[in-house]
This record gives C-alpha cells, structure tokens and sequence, in this order.
C-alpha cells in the first residue's frame, strides 16, 4: 500500500513571468529566489517508491531548474508517476523532445484567460506563446511515437474572467490536450485582489456563475476534453482540504516540509494574506527539512501528528483557517 498519494516538490522558487495574481509578484520585495538543491533531492528519492505522484512544481517555473529532466529521471526509476506545471515560455522545439523522451507522465500549462486576459494577468507570457509550446509538445510526441506525457491545463479562474470562460472549450479543442482543471484564486495577496477571487456564497453570483460553468464542461465534453471545476462555498466547509494533507505533502525549494505549497511561501518576511476572515498574518508552517531528517521520520514527528489530527479535532491550525481549499466543492459531472 502507498504512504502517500503525492509529494509535491518545489524544484525551484525562481520565475521568468510576473502574474498579477501571484504572491511572487506582490511579494516580490521579500521573495527568495533559490533552486533545490540536487543533493537534497536525492534524498527524498527513496520515498518515492511508497507515493501515487511526485509533482515537480512549487511557487516557480520548474523549467529553469538547470537539473529538471535529471530530476525527472530519478523519480521515475521509482516506479511513481511523475508530473509537472509550466507557463511555457521555455518550451520551444529542443526542450519538447527532452520533455516527451524524459517520460513525465503528466505536463500542465497554466492559463488565466482565452484572448487578451491572459496576457494582461500573467505577464511576461502570451496566450499564443503557451498555444504553440502546447504544439510543440503534441508534435514531439508524434515524432516519437510517444503516449506521454498527457496534456493538462491548468486554468486561473478570475471574476472579471467569467464570461469569457466560455470561449475556452473551442480555443482548446484538437490541441492534444487531455484534461482542463479550472480553479479559483485560492491565495489572495493583496486586498485589490480580493475582488478577483470568486466564491460562491453569494446566491446571485452562484445563479450567474455556475450554469456557465457547467455548459463550459458540456461543450469541453463534445469537443474531447474533460473540463473540471471547483466551487469556494464558504457555506460548505469541508472535513479535509482538497490538498489532502493526511496523505501528502510539500517539499519546499530550501528542502523544508510543510502539508501544503499555501504553508510554505518562499519569503523572508512576515506579510498579510486576504481570507473571509479578513487580512490576517501569514505565517509558514514547517515540520523539519529533509537536509537534517528522512522525510518518514519527519511525517511522524509529533507536531506533524498533531497538525493531521487538528481535522479531526476540528481545531485548525492558523494557516488553515479561513484557506478555500477547506469549502472547495467539487459538482459531480
């Protein structure tokens, strides 16, 4: 049996795009930019064999890491399956064929828009930039032949984005790309962006919102894509959170072991975050480093322990509270 369903490892906090939305760009001034050390990696290694998913993304665009495919390399000769986010800017013909014959089973590219919102929200990067990574993706894996890796998007769902969700399904249709997962803004940095995070406790919202959503998922569905999307009800907690921290975790790019990439921010300072409970501290929440401690003996340390029990308990630690991810509702299709 597995220990765990994912290990999520930050292979690099350093970022060639500047997204409005990010923390790694309002928090730019108390960012620390750092690559994982390979050494470190080497060292989570042997727990892969006992994990359903090692994702190599973090707060940063994993391409950059100049070990990448060797890091990729290695976690695949463990059996798991293995899968990375891009926002694309580095994937031109050279680095498809590195990528197909490296044999990540899974590659997302973000979005967080269909035309012109996209490149205003994720600056440094252009909607047709990561369309034709997307190609050249799809054209390495037919030159070689190859299966993997399935093509994901990874979309950002914005309030002043909605209507124009609907373009989604044809702007992505006979792209090769297997699923689309649309999220909300889950981490609000700044209080201007509050407004951008959509939630839908407010009745009106959720009557306009949703039954758009869901014929985005119908006309994915006839045009070969499976389209999923979440709803923040903050009327609906949830027991777990959907980063399932019972049975995953987060490896930061300093090496340190936190339940989730929102508890692990590379920053240097302590700074506010915007929640439904109002602009409240934000504080990282680490349990141990894999440099000093195996990451098993980490997972069973006592404050780990605590901390998965605090669901149970229903006494969440500060970082959890008031976190999307706690009244994240999933509609089934």
């Amino acid at each position: 049996m597995l220990k765990f369903d994912w290990i999520q490892v930050e292979v690099t906090s350093y970022c060639n795009a500047m997204c409005s939305y990010c923390p790694h760009t309002v928090y730019r001034d108390s960012w620390i930019n750092r690559h994982l050390d390979l050494d470190s990696f080497k060292k989570l290694v042997p727990s892969f064999s006992k994990t359903g998913l090692v994702f190599l993304q973090g707060w940063g665009e994993p391409l950059l890491h100049p070990n990448f495919f060797t890091m990729v390399a290695r976690a695949k000769e463990t059996g798991c399956l293995v899968g990375t986010t891009t926002n694309g800017t580095l994937v031109d013909a050279v680095v498809a064929k590195e990528i197909v014959t490296s044999g990540i089973d899974i590659l997302a590219f973000s979005l967080a828009g269909t035309g012109k919102d996209h490149n205003r929200w994720r600056r440094g990067t252009t909607l047709d930039q990561v369309l034709a990574a997307i190609g050249e993706v799809v054209a390495a894996k037919r030159r070689y032949r190859a299966v993997k890796p399935a093509i994901h998007v990874a979309y950002m769902l914005l309030r002043s984005g909605l209507e124009n969700l609907r373009q989604l399904p044809l702007l992505l249709q006979g792209r090769g790309i297997k699923q689309v997962v649309i999220s909300t803004l889950d981490f609000v940095p700044s209080p201007e962006l509050a407004e951008e995070a959509v939630s839908f406790d407010d009745p009106q919202e959720l009557a306009r919102a949703k039954p758009l959503l869901d014929t985005v998922v119908r006309e994915g569905e006839k045009r070969g894509l499976d389209i999923y999307y979440y709803l923040v009800d903050w009327n609906r907690p949830r027991e777990l959170c959907t980063e399932n921290v019972l049975r995953s975790m987060f490896i930061g790019s300093d090496g340190s072991v936190a339940p989730c990439v929102f508890a692990s921010l590379p920053v240097s300072n302590h700074l506010l975050r915007h929640t439904c409970l109002g602009s409240i501290p934000y504080q990282k929440l680490h349990f141990g480093n894999v440099g000093e401690m195996q990451l098993e003996v980490i997972w069973e340390k006592p404050a780990y322990r605590d901390f998965r029990a605090s669901f149970a308990l229903r006494k969440l630690y500060p970082i959890c509270q008031g976190c999307p991810k706690l009244y994240a509702v999933t509609p089934e299709k």
